[in-house]
């Protein structure tokens, strides 16, 4: 196996490892607690560090996931208290804890040198090779992604129903004794120890990419969670395969590359996205607009049908002046409004058909029911 496909199967574990849960933090409106945790690590890891003076002991893990839990608990704390909203929160305790974490390195591990390039893009070049030592049995970072994956996905399985009805209904869950608190604590925990392994392999910034972009992306293009899970999986494996190969294309970043293809992916979904795409939107826009004017035609014709002024306000020549539109409009909105069966030409006059008469109906019905009959 070459080098890059290596690196491209390495880069897509880490990708579905996050993708998973990342679309219920994306759909719970809290998408920017991945870059919370991602940074604040270096807190954990310092302080699993202090108490081993290893710099390649597995229990660095373990202090990171436990600073990105703190991170959560104190969000919470927080945002529970009354005074601090979500985002402050979110950012208060972000700011702190990474800011500890520096401090702490800069006075007391000074003889410590980090890459900064290193922290921020990581090694996933280097994920195969072993790296920890437990039990007498070498460790490389993808075997704990895969490891991470596999935990994952056979949680998010068991507890699917529980964590889809806490994310969407959370007050339903809790009468229905689901214990919503709890879920958000297990999936924050999952999420925690997803972004400490990944931090490791991709680094911060792929570590947010892969947590929020994929996800983001499935959701524009699906309003099933199940379908939701599955393309986040897979934009996250694609940015893989194409940022890994741009990156050896172009001899460039990886983490950089694939960040950048992420970034392409969501572009290219939120344009074309049926339903929810930029362009689809405003195709939508353009269309209520015609079927308004329409039906402000056919409204202003049922108005004065069977008056002694239909003739005037029904003629064609003089819609314009009736309606305050440009007499181009007019001959637009006239048009569509035969093609749908709306009005028919009568030589200079418009007549309402019965489908254009029942659509003003739906509008003047009320102002109809309630004129005298003679």
């Amino acid at each position: 196996m070459s080098a890059t496909l290596e690196l491209c199967l390495v880069l897509s574990v880490v990708a579905v490892a996050c993708a998973l849960p990342g679309a219920f933090l994306v759909l719970r409106r809290a998408a920017m607690t991945s870059d919370a945790i991602g940074h604040v690590l270096l807190f954990g890891i310092v302080l699993a560090y202090f108490a081993t003076r290893d710099l390649d002991s597995p229990w660095l893990l373990f202090g990171a996931a436990g600073a990105g839990l703190l991170a959560v608990v104190l969000v919470e704390a927080l945002e529970k208290s009354g005074r601090v909203k979500s985002d402050a929160a979110l950012g208060l305790v972000f700011a702190a804890l990474f800011a500890a974490g520096v401090l702490m390195v800069s006075v007391s591990v000074k003889n410590v040198h980090l890459d900064v390039d290193q922290v921020l893009l990581g090694q996933p070049d280097y994920a195969t090779q072993p790296r920890w030592e437990a039990f007498g049995i070498a460790i490389a970072p993808v075997w704990v992604m895969t490891a991470v994956l596999g935990v994952n996905t056979l949680l998010i399985t068991l507890f699917f129903k529980e964590l889809k009805l806490s994310t969407f209904d959370p007050g339903l869950a809790a009468t229905l004794g689901f214990r919503p608190t709890l879920i958000h604590y297990g999936l924050m925990t999952l999420v925690s120890i997803t972004a400490v392994a990944a931090f490791d392999t991709v680094g911060p910034v792929l570590v947010v990419g892969f947590f929020v972009v994929p996800a983001a992306a499935a959701y524009l293009l699906t309003d099933r969670l199940g379908v939701m899970l599955v393309l986040a999986g897979a934009f996250g494996v694609v940015a893989a395969f194409l940022g890994t190969f741009a990156a050896d294309t172009f001899n460039t970043t990886t983490a950089g590359a694939v960040a950048a293809v992420l970034g392409l992916l969501f572009a290219v979904v939120f344009l074309v996205a049926p339903g929810r795409g930029l362009i689809a939107q405003e195709l939508q826009e353009v269309r209520q607009k015609r079927a308004f004017y329409e039906l402000m035609l056919a409204v202003h014709l049922m108005q004065h049908e069977g008056t002694p002024e239909e003739a005037e306000e029904s003629r064609l020549a003089g819609l314009h002046h009736h309606l305050s539109w440009t007499p181009a409009q007019v001959e637009r909105v006239v048009t569509r409004a035969e093609r749908n069966g709306l009005v028919v030409r009568a030589g200079e006059l418009l007549k309402l058909t019965d489908a254009g008469r029942a659509k003003a109906r739906e509008v003047l019905g009320d102002r109809i029911s309630s004129e005298p009959q003679p």
